[in-house]
């Protein structure tokens, strides 16, 4: 299947997928071989997740002939990513969605749209137009991939796990399903326990290296884990375009959604950390990230106001950044023990 690049867990994967691609996430792991160019086109203070996607782009250390780029409107930053990819690596096609704020009629409305653009690209880049029964078979497939990886996160190590969700973004879905069927991984060790929130921690060396400190995360609310994949249950019906476009803007929300009439994001992390049975919260923000450094006010007053302490951690997507914070995390672990 011939691949389709994307940055953020909004992606309709179960979209790509219908039209015979391959969704693969463009993961800021990279190793520090690939060369900092991203720093010479995108200003300084500008999220370094879209910086190191930028990077591997431009070192060419992705699938060989994409069939294409989605990327959601989420930010302004990844808007950024969108203009910089446009023009120094034009060979790509790629498109870019608006992405609602909130989950209202109107933006599940807004958001159908997109898909429906989406759905006719795809089926450019593909020479497959996207059936409305192929596409429930591909909700299907992606709801049988968030249910197996949900239950080996309550009963398994982090970075094992973590190795788990970023191969049912980058391989072929289906025989990582197959896999997963099967998968029995190392059971999470002894200590204190607690909850991680934030956007991008996806190298599996650096959930480790929490957990090396004494840390065991009992949940999360990242975009490369919990949230990665959608839970898609139910029944899309006759027309699955709508039912998909609600049950994205649905999900638990990131930083950067509203929820007008929900308990918001704060009072979320608060909800979860205690039904997990977390002593502590530890926050891992990257730097720059205006969505999630502007909502860190208000979760340290609902924490503090909660009885649960807080660490919090910036990053730059690179594991050495998060290896200098580690005489914190372990002063954070032992103080809670």
């Amino acid at each position: 299947m011939r691949a389709v690049g994307f940055t953020c867990a909004y992606t309709p994967l179960a979209l790509i997928h219908a039209a015979g691609l391959m969704p693969y996430r463009l993961l800021p792991t990279a190793g520090d071989h690939i060369p900092d160019q991203a720093g010479a086109i995108l200003h300084d203070n500008l999220c370094p997740h879209v910086k190191r996607v930028l990077d591997r782009g431009l070192a060419g250390e992705l699938p060989d002939a994409l069939a294409g780029i989605v990327l959601m409107g989420s930010c302004d930053a990844m808007r950024r990513l969108a203009d910089a990819w446009r023009v120094h690596r034009p060979e790509d096609p790629l498109i870019l969605l608006d992405l609602p704020s909130t989950s209202d009629a109107a933006d599940v409305r807004s958001l159908t749209g997109e898909l429906d653009e989406l759905s006719r690209t795809l089926g450019r880049w593909s020479g497959t137009p996207v059936d409305p029964g192929r596409l429930r078979e591909s909700i299907v497939l992606y709801a049988e991939l968030a249910r197996l990886t949900a239950d080996l996160a309550r009963a398994s190590s982090r970075g094992a796990l973590q190795r788990w969700l970023n191969r049912t973004v980058t391989e072929p879905p289906e025989a990582v399903l197959e896999e997963l069927r099967g998968a029995v991984l190392a059971a999470p060790g002894g200590g204190v326990p607690l909850y991680l929130f934030g956007n991008v921690l996806s190298d599996p060396a650096a959930l480790e290296l929490l957990e090396e400190c004494g840390a065991r995360i009992v949940d999360d609310d990242l975009c490369t884990g919990s949230r990665q994949l959608t839970s898609l249950e139910g029944d899309p019906g006759a027309e699955p375009l709508p039912w998909l476009s609600r049950r994205l803007l649905e999900r638990p929300p990131c930083a950067r959604t509203l929820e007008p009439a929900g308990p918001g994001l704060a009072r979320r992390i608060v909800e979860r950390a205690r039904a997990a049975g977390a002593r502590g919260v530890i926050a891992h923000v990257l730097k720059f990230c205006d969505p999630y450094l502007a909502r860190l006010p208000a979760v340290r007053a609902a924490l503090r106001g909660a009885g649960l302490p807080l660490l919090v951690l910036e990053g730059d997507c690179t594991l050495r950044s998060l290896g200098q914070q580690r005489t914190r995390i372990e002063a954070f672990v032992e103080m809670l023990s």
